[in-house]
């Protein structure tokens, strides 16, 4: 939301936030001139505001309290607010259009979500998912794809291209939130095998939780493993990716987008996953293309042979860097995702409609 915010054009756009709470996002987002608002709902804030377009990234499932306001205030609003002109006579201002990023591509079927006027989701798979399991055909102008944005600018300045990174270096990385629901037992169980057959690797983990801290101590890879702190920001980020020769992401929850691998790519590391069963998220596997962005593996053996075979190899692990690189830019740059959410803002609501109406 931060990078599509801040990007779109400020001599179109009056950009403004909701929060229900203020947190560390909030500082760049003032920075860049967007104004925000914390606590209280968002139809309180929208009676204030009276906009053209809402724009609400939520998990998709019913969420009547956040949407069932916007109704509500426009409802309440005084007739002179909802009138363009001033003309008590004239209708009510309609509700604004209201634009959703279903971050885990799950179904509304609530009377506040028939509020909605467009649903985004942030992957292939998602969509897809969606349409198989409901039975509603997941196509525009409803339903679209908007992958969520990678700065792939900064990682490009901030990390070295592929043609000149270290792939030969023995290292390799893991980015999450500290949950036990962003685990997967093959980020731990294929210690054992790498220290066996390379045993001076390391393995440096952003997000480890009390249970991967106890796994390494028992197992006596203390020497091999490193617990790092929550990287702050993009910058951070990238240094962290500096250091690595290829990202290793497990997570028995899948991944509706996968921004950590996203981000690993956009940095020119190759990725080694793996699939979930059923209909858990599985977005990695959209990403990871096997063989070309990275490696795709479903046992703890197969995972620890995909890693040592990049270790092993180094130019492999440099071409599908450079694949993963190309593929981020293409795909999930964020100035291009912005132009994409300008194009369909206009779409809902055309600036013809917007210039009748009171800001």
């Amino acid at each position: 939301m931060q990078l599509l915010l801040t990007r779109l054009a400020p001599s179109r756009f009056q950009r403004a936030v909701w929060s229900p709470a203020d947190g560390p996002r909030a500082t760049p987002l003032r920075e860049a001139g967007v104004t925000t608002f914390i606590g209280g709902d968002l139809g309180s804030v929208a009676a204030r505001l009276l906009p053209h377009i809402v724009h609400v990234h939520r998990a998709g499932w019913p969420q009547p309290e956040l949407l069932r306001p916007l109704r509500t205030a426009f409802r309440q609003a005084p007739d002179a607010a909802r009138s363009p002109d001033g003309n008590a006579d004239a209708p009510p201002r309609r509700l604004p259009a209201i634009v959703e990023t279903n971050v885990f591509g799950r179904h509304d079927p609530s009377p506040s979500g028939q509020l909605i006027d467009v649903t985004l989701f942030v992957s292939r798979f998602c969509a897809e998912r969606f349409a198989r399991v409901q039975g509603i055909a997941a196509v525009p102008p409803r339903w679209r794809v908007l992958y969520n944005p990678v700065d792939t600018a900064l990682f490009a300045r901030l990390t070295p291209p592929p043609a000149e990174r270290d792939y030969t270096r023995p290292v390799l990385g893991r980015l999450s939130r500290p949950d036990p629901g962003k685990w997967s037992p093959l980020a731990l169980h294929i210690l054992p095998v790498l220290r066996r057959e390379m045993p001076h690797f390391r393995y440096d983990v952003v997000g480890g939780t009390p249970d991967a801290e106890r796994y390494v101590r028992e197992h006596g890879l203390s020497d091999n493993v490193r617990f790092l702190p929550p990287l702050r920001d993009d910058t951070e980020l990238s240094v962290f990716f500096n250091e690595l020769s290829l990202l290793a992401h497990a997570n028995d929850t899948g991944e509706s987008f996968g921004l950590a691998i996203a981000e690993a790519m956009a940095a020119g590391l190759p990725v080694v996953t793996h699939p979930c069963p059923g209909l858990r998220d599985n977005a990695q596997l959209e990403l990871v293309e096997h063989g070309v962005t990275g490696l795709v593996a479903e046992t703890a053996d197969d995972y620890a042979g995909a890693v040592l075979h990049l270790l092993r190899h180094p130019e492999t692990a440099r071409r599908m860097g450079e694949a993963g690189r190309r593929k981020a830019a293409a795909l999930f740059d964020a100035d291009m995702q912005a132009r994409a959410l300008e194009a369909l803002y206009d779409e809902v609501c055309p600036p013809e409609m917007a210039c009748k109406e009171a800001p």
